[in-house]
């Protein structure tokens, strides 16, 4: 059960870091100044979505990473606990 819950929110988070055109994650003046870089001709407004998004989800992934590291490390020392206990 603990498996297929760690799957599906693996997968959540790949759908979600794969389609992130659908979020707009920009206040109004970041929307407004990208816009108008963007019809004037210039290339600065192209990734600023995506590096938002970057930026919003890395403390999230690295909490995660160290969690489960933690984890499976906290398993794997009961586990050897409870062979040497026997």
């Amino acid at each position: 059960m603990k498996r297929a819950t760690l799957l599906l929110t693996i997968l959540l988070l790949t759908f979600i870091l794969l389609w992130p055109e659908s979020v707009e994650a920009q206040c109004p003046m970041c929307r407004i100044s990208a816009e108008s870089n963007l019809k004037a001709g210039g290339t600065a407004g192209k990734g600023l979505n995506k590096g938002i998004l970057y930026l919003f989800f890395t403390p999230y992934i690295v909490i995660g990473t160290l969690g489960y590291l933690w984890w499976k490390n906290k398993k794997n020392v009961d586990d050897d606990t409870t062979v040497k206990s026997n």
